[in-house]
């Protein structure tokens, strides 16, 4: 794939196939990119060419087909390490997604180092998939799990963060951007002051890491989980990195082949790092698709990348705050290309059936964060998602789509 220079949206738009389709007699506007990004062409031909030319089980195999899967995979790996900036390649954990991910730190981290009376700190803005885990590990355990408060912009309380710390807390796990906002939030702060006081930190970079550079060893977190459809890759792949020496005190987390050495009915011996937390026969494929989509980031550049939907970010909201009875839910300046709001007279749920009728995917609801719009009280949003691929000719589409669709609710 060539190297875009300057940045060019319309040769980008070129490497993705889908947005040529119609959605009910018009172009495809999709907004709905924090949910999944689309995919490159580049990701679309390495699924298809390892099914169709070196389909294999990896690491156990002695044949051809086998190796060639194998170093297609351990390629995609080292390329996810240079990715985040991790320190060693075995800290590099392949899962489902984010999800899983934190289901793995939560469910083996917890069992080593948690003990009742602990204390686990979580922020109002987190999605579910980083509550209910910890939920479950903290009934286990015995733990107490503190909330982090925010204010009614949608942003952390620092200062209440602050006031939750204490000698009691081991686990710190937070948002670095909201899903549901597109709020950045002070990680390297959080961290600082929860390694103070001997706390671990996992950051949920499921809406950071395709827009933000992410470095985890200047960050020094001890924990970073991602998912690969959201950095333009295949579902059903994700990341967790931890510091390998924490990874190495955890016990595994799924039992079965690979993530052992030996095993006989007296005793196991659990393999070595990554491999311990990766039983079984892995989403090879998929993950093997993943380098492609990261190189595609790395080509064009995070920066150019980040120019480029800011300026949609803030096209679309100065057009907003236009329209009458709309209201921006989470309007700061530190953000990731995510705008939601609320319109009076339209449901959410509405309002994306008429924009659809438009050909305009967005997503609507409470987006998996039922605690934070609770504490704004609402019922849900309407939120609209950036990627590389979307233009300014799509904001005039959807403006237009929205003051229709508005028209008719009201």
């Amino acid at each position: 794939m060539p190297k875009f220079v300057p940045y060019d949206v319309q040769v980008i738009r070129q490497r993705f196939p889908i947005l040529n389709r119609k959605v009910k007699g018009k172009d495809l506007v999709y907004f709905d990119n924090a949910a999944t990004a689309q995919k490159p062409i580049e990701v679309i031909e390495a699924l298809s060419h390892y099914y169709s030319t070196y389909n294999a089980n990896i690491h156990r195999g002695l044949h051809t087909l086998a190796d060639e899967a194998t170093a297609a995979f351990e390629e995609t790996r080292n390329a996810v390490k240079e990715f985040i900036g991790a320190a060693h390649v075995e800290e590099i954990i392949f899962t489902k997604g984010t999800t899983e991910s934190i289901n793995l730190i939560a469910s083996s981290w917890g069992e080593a180092f948690l003990s009742k009376g602990d204390e686990i700190i979580l922020s109002s803005l987190e999605h579910h998939a980083n509550i209910v885990p910890w939920q479950m590990i903290a009934e286990k355990k015995g733990a107490v799990i503190k909330v982090i408060p925010m204010n009614d912009e949608g942003q952390m309380d620092m200062n209440g963060f602050h006031a939750l710390l204490s000698e009691k807390t081991k686990m710190v796990a937070v948002v670095h951007a909201s899903n549901a906002l597109g709020i950045i939030h002070p990680v390297e702060e959080i961290i600082r002051a929860a390694h103070e006081r001997g706390a671990a930190v996992l950051i949920d970079g499921a809406q950071s890491s395709v827009h933000l550079d992410i470095d985890v060893r200047e960050m020094d977190c001890d924990f970073y989980v991602f998912s690969g459809h959201k950095v333009y890759g295949p579902t059903g792949t994700g990341i967790a990195y931890g510091k390998k020496q924490i990874l190495e005190s955890m016990p595994p987390f799924l039992g079965g082949g690979e993530m052992i050495k030996e095993v006989s009915f007296e005793k196991t011996t659990y393999n070595d790092l990554p491999f311990k937390f990766e039983a079984g026969t892995p989403n090879i494929a998929d993950v093997i698709a993943l380098r492609p989509a990261l190189e595609f980031i790395n080509q064009l550049g995070k920066f150019a990348i980040r120019e480029h939907e800011n300026a949609l970010l803030i096209e679309i909201t100065a057009r907003l705050q236009q329209v009458e009875g709309v209201r921006i839910i989470g309007a700061v300046d530190h953000k990731v290309p995510v705008v939601s709001f609320v319109a009076d007279g339209a449901h959410p749920q509405d309002l994306a059936y008429l924009l659809d009728n438009n050909g305009i995917a967005v997503r609507t609801g409470h987006h998996c964060a039922q605690p934070l719009m609770k504490r704004l009280g609402i019922v849900g949003t309407t939120r609209v998602s950036f990627a590389a691929y979307n233009t300014l000719q799509e904001v005039d589409a959807f403006m237009v789509a929205l003051e229709k669709s508005l028209k008719m609710l009201r």
